[in-house]
């Protein structure tokens, strides 16, 4: 399961805030959000959500009564959201409720790390005090067995990134820029100009201005998104040429209206690319609907055709694991 959730816990325990993690631990017919989707609560706020309405209202000040009796303890409840709750979603969701204080930050540091670098097991028992953290990823996502008095849960902890790679600093990368943050993409934004990216907080991606942008395309690693957007239709060219060399993209995107790409694909040709291969170039680029030429509006436009791709891409990989949801409670096995 991805960890959205692994930066805005650090920085509420660094701020020195005691934290609620809620968890869904298991869901049953409809429900706003998948098992391992994780909500942060703490005395004056939250971070994220787990669906939003009533099971969220519920959630939220349930946390919040445990963090003013100190109640460390983790617990599982179950809510039914027709029938408890009056929500249209007509399913079952168990929520996870286990306290985090602000004296393990050193901890979760370690665990965000550990996270990113090759993902975490977490297992819990009902009779524990505490998850037990350990490196690696079993593949199996999160799961619930036994309950409600007895229960144990094994959950999978990734860093889920997809790398995009954006050339050319101009208004609309910039906004696809911001679009594509609080997505999870792991964005390298390359530009030939100096002053590229001196007004705009680069936080979190990897900038970098190179005389010849298109021999970054080589670096990228294979499953990337290359979206072209220079201020140069001959660097465009250039990174097209760059591009295509590669056979294990997982989108290439070139702005631009059909006669670019017309005159693209005829000079592509003439330097000896496949016809077959043309297809493989996306341009114009963004999903059918928007014709505002706004820089936001495209940007908005990109970023949804991205990850569309790329949750396509997740679904083909997880279609040979076992499904998760609707399955029979499991007694909990002794160990």
């Amino acid at each position: 399961m991805a960890a959205e959730w692994l930066d805005a816990l650090v920085a509420r325990l660094a701020a020195g805030t005691d934290t609620v993690l809620v968890t869904v631990a298991r869901v049953q017919g409809s429900a706003p959000r998948g098992a391992g989707t994780t909500m942060l609560v703490d005395a004056a706020g939250q971070a994220l959500t787990i669906g939003g309405g009533h099971l969220e209202w519920q959630a939220a000040a349930h946390a919040r009564r445990r963090l003013a009796a100190a109640d460390g303890g983790p617990e599982v409840i179950r809510y039914n959201l027709g029938a408890r709750l009056g929500q249209c979603c007509g399913g079952v969701v168990w929520l996870l409720y286990e306290t985090v204080p602000a004296s393990a930050l050193a901890a979760w540091q370690a665990r965000r790390a550990q996270a990113a670098a090759g993902g975490l097991q977490r297992r819990l028992r009902h009779d524990a005090a505490a998850s037990t953290w350990t490196p690696g990823s079993a593949g199996h996502g999160t799961r619930l067995d036994g309950g409600p008095e007895a229960w144990t849960l094994s959950q999978d902890v990734t860093v889920d990134r997809f790398p995009v790679w954006i050339f050319g600093a101009g208004h609309v990368a910039r906004a696809l820029v911001r679009q594509l943050q609080p997505l999870a993409a792991a964005i390298t934004w390359i530009d030939s100009r100096d002053e590229a990216f001196a007004d705009f907080a680069t936080d979190g991606l990897d900038t970098r201005v190179s005389e010849r942008p298109e021999d970054e395309v080589a670096l990228a690693p294979p499953g990337s998104f290359f979206v072209v957007m220079t201020h140069s239709h001959t660097l465009d060219f250039a990174l097209c040429e760059a591009i295509f060399r590669r056979r294990d993209f997982a989108y290439f995107g070139l702005i631009g209206s059909r006669s670019k790409r017309a005159s693209f694909e005829h000079r592509l040709l003439d330097r000896g690319l496949a016809r077959e291969r043309l297809g493989e170039l996306t341009c114009p680029i963004g999903i059918a609907g928007i014709v505002d030429k706004a820089p936001a509006a495209i940007a908005l436009a990109v970023a949804a055709e991205l990850y569309s791709i790329h949750n396509a891409r997740q679904l083909l990989q997880q279609a040979g694991r076992p499904r998760l949801i609707d399955q029979p409670v499991r007694p909990v096995q002794p160990e």
